[in-house]
């Protein structure tokens, strides 16, 4: 016998856990679509869902389940409720012999709860079922259906309906004023939105608006006539009376983009962070209405535009922006390029003087270069110089924004950075630059910076090593060997790779170490390998990457000067010598330097021994030791300590001036200062004539354009290339390949 388990979903009814409806070989299980729950049979037996009778089957909440086929010429009837008592009648309209009945239908009750029927006899089909419901006021219908032979349940649809309502929030009267047709044409849209029903224009200009009811021979109807000599509009006419069930769809004709806009207005003001996915959520539990995804999306671009302004503003007064910022900020560079040919945006640089004058006086020598995709309307590319302050901490530099991470876009910037540089010094600092090299960095380098110590950063690169091979401890060995301060402990991570992987260790061969590995780079990287500054800063800068261009640099340079403000206060409460970071690496010194022992050759040479290292020369005069841990970070290593404290010497005195809280001090003593609003640029322009020239500037949106598809905000992890998309279900109308919130099939 074949099993045929029916359940019914959550607003419906249920035959819950271990109750089965069996029946027997050749037979099927329908619903139809008429009201009624029927079980068609030559003699009519009628299976009701009514109210618990003595000659019930109970199928729900209760515990007990019992039978009882009664001989009553009545039907007996159970609405569906949730009580425990929810019992299943199989009555019989007709005379029937007990015995007969129980040879005839076989009919029992097993220990699971199965309702079983015997072989012999058949359901019919009710053809004229017409509508599936499980709520209080339908019954459920059921009927044999070919559909059900073949093992498939068809359910039909449902229809969602809002009769007409009466919203004491949206009155409408006679002589009601407004100041103007659209504030008029907006309350009646309000109206016809919270009193469940549509409206269609028949006349509207600049005098009068007339409307009636959308539903056809409904008398529904409103005018509303300016009034003489001012420009409010009142309602002149209105029928308030409805013959109209309503909407019998999902949406609604007046719920437009501006209608959504205006809804979630205070929300997208209070939270910018908003989602369109939120909004439709809000706007159904709110109106009952379902709109789509696109709707909700332009709802919230039109919000945010008046709060941010356009993408096309913020290129248009680039001019004006760049002249405001070396107003407030004087000494600050804030230059903008556009193409002559067509006078569409190129190219942004802007570097604050607060940055260029901590980066020169107080930070390494060492700058990171990195690069962001941008996420707005126009896309292109952010390029950031950075340094480090005395903390270890970055330092932003320079910015620059263009259309793409071009070789040429870079060769420009770097040279922007070179005259920034040699601007603000009198002698050019050799510098100790980190990037991923590419070709265009490569050469802007060599161009701009001819004896700077060009770099790798260690993190593209390992990146790189990590897509190829796809082993972490190979990636580990790897950092250990970048790591390496001697060339001695270099080769013997490099073994270690060998062994593991030939081809991994052939890989890494193939690049020089001295552009990557502490054992054999010339330059000073104090102790930085890595240039990954989107990392650092991913948090914020991947929300200012969505917006428009001034709004975009308006979140970055608001982020620099609470970075200068919070950095400048909390150095002020430090009372040691050395910076928190250098503190604790000098500490750390001294404790390891206590159990070496020291000779002295002459007032500046000594020679320390260390139980795991043996013999080590230092010299304090030239600062640097044997180990070069001394030379490659800046501060003395533990033989240094041990040498430094034999002669009785200060050993604050013999680290970089970088390090100090003097130094890190003056890096922030310069403050970033915020600029007016741009409904005021004009106003302050006006006096300066240098300004009105540059102002005079038009700047064009460029042409590259963000395709229609959502921006992906994450990366796609390589194990999820060529997985299988999920099949998606839609609760509305049950097929797949959408969801509820876009289901077009009609209602």
């Amino acid at each position: 016998m074949a099993d045929h388990d029916l359940v019914l979903g959550n607003p419906g009814l249920a035959l819950g856990q271990n109750h089965e409806l069996v029946i027997g070989e050749g037979q099927g299980l329908g619903l139809g679509h008429r009201h009624g729950l029927v079980l068609s049979h030559p003699h009519d037996h009628d299976l009701d869902l009514g109210q618990s009778h003595s000659h019930d089957l109970a199928l729900g909440h209760s515990n007990e389940s019992q039978l009882v086929l009664g001989h009553h010429h009545h039907q007996h009837h159970h609405d569906h409720g949730h009580d425990d008592g929810e019992e299943l009648a199989l009555g019989q309209n007709h005379d029937a012999d007990q015995d007969s009945l129980a040879q005839s239908h076989e009919l029992g009750i097993s220990d699971n709860h199965e309702l079983t029927l015997a072989e012999t006899h058949d359901l019919s089909v009710d053809h004229s079922l017409d509508q599936l419901s499980v709520d209080h006021e339908q019954e459920l219908a059921l009927g044999l259906t070919q559909e059900m032979l073949q093992g498939q349940l068809v359910v039909s649809q449902v229809l969602q309906a809002r009769a007409v309502v009466v919203s004491p929030d949206h009155q409408l009267t006679v002589g009601q004023e407004f100041a103007d047709v659209k504030s008029c044409r907006r309350a009646i849209r309000d109206t016809a939105i919270a009193c469940h029903f549509e409206i269609q224009t028949v006349k509207s200009d600049k005098t009068r608006f007339t409307a009636r009811c959308a539903a056809e021979g409904c008398p529904w109807r409103i005018h509303a006539a300016k009034l003489t000599g001012v420009p409010n509009f009142t309602i002149r006419t209105i029928n308030e009376t409805h013959t109209c069930s309503g909407i019998y769809h999902l949406g609604h004709q007046q719920a437009s983009v501006e209608w959504v806009a205006n809804s979630v207005e205070e929300q997208l003001r209070e939270n910018p962070h908003y989602k369109p996915k939120e909004i439709l959520e809000e706007i159904h539990r709110m109106h009952g209405i379902t709109l789509s995804y696109k709707q909700a999306w332009r709802g919230k671009e039109r919000i945010m535009a008046t709060v941010r302004g356009s993408f096309e503003e913020g290129y248009r007064l680039l001019p004006q922006y760049c002249e405001q910022i070396k107003r407030t900020n004087p000494g600050s560079i804030a230059s903008v390029y556009k193409n002559p040919e067509d006078d569409c945006f190129q190219r942004l640089f802007i570097s604050f003087y607060a940055s260029i004058y901590g980066f020169v006086n107080a930070c390494r020598p060492l700058i990171g270069l990195d690069k962001t995709v941008l996420k707005s309307k126009y896309l292109g590319t952010l390029l950031l110089a950075t340094g480090f302050d005395g903390d270890g901490a970055l330092f932003p530099l320079a910015f620059g924004v263009v259309d793409e991470a071009s070789d040429e876009n870079w060769i420009w910037f770097l040279s922007e950075l070179h005259a920034l540089l040699e601007a603000n010094t009198e002698n050019m600092p050799r510098l100790t630059i980190l990037s991923d090299r590419q070709k265009g960095i490569v050469d802007g380098v060599d161009f701009n910076f001819p004896t700077a110590f060009h770099g790798f950063c260690m993190h593209h690169l390992t990146e790189s090593f990590r897509k190829e091979f796809s082993n972490s401890a190979l990636v580990d060995i790897f950092w250990g060997a970048a790591h390496a301060l001697t060339d001695y402990e270099f080769d013997a991570k490099m073994r270690e790779i060998e062994q593991i992987s030939p081809e991994a260790a052939f890989w890494i061969g193939r690049i020089p170490p001295r552009l990557w590995a502490t054992a054999y780079f010339e330059g000073t990287r104090f102790g930085h390998l890595t240039a990954n500054i989107v990392e650092s800063i991913n948090g914020w800068i991947l929300e200012a990457s969505s917006l428009p261009i001034i709004q975009m640099m308006e979140y970055i340079r608001r982020q620099l000067m609470t970075w200068f403000n919070e950095r400048r206060e909390a150095s002020m409460q430090w009372g040691t010598i050395l910076v928190p970071s250098a503190e604790r690496r000098v500490s750390d010194a001294i404790e390891h330097a206590r159990g070496y022992q020291v000779g002295r050759a002459n007032e500046a040479e000594f020679e320390v021994v260390s139980p795991r290292e043996g013999s080590i020369i230092v010299d304090i005069r030239n600062r640097c030791c044997l180990c070069r841990g001394w030379q490659l970070y800046g501060l003395p290593c533990a033989h240094g300590v041990a040498a430094l404290l034999s002669c009785r010497q200060n050993v604050h005195r013999y680290t970089e001036s970088c390090f100090t809280v003097a130094t890190y001090r003056k890096a922030y003593s310069q403050t970033i200062h915020p600029i007016p609003d741009k409904s005021l640029w004009k106003e302050m322009s006006d006096s300066n004539q240098n300004a009105n020239n540059q102002i005079a500037l038009v700047v064009n949106p460029p042409k590259s354009l963000r395709p229609p598809t959502k921006p992906r905000k994450k990366r796609v992890r390589s194990e999820d290339q060529g997985r299988a998309k999920r099949i998606v279900h839609c609760s509305r109308c049950n097929q797949t390949g959408h969801f509820r919130t876009t289901c077009a099939a009609p209602v």
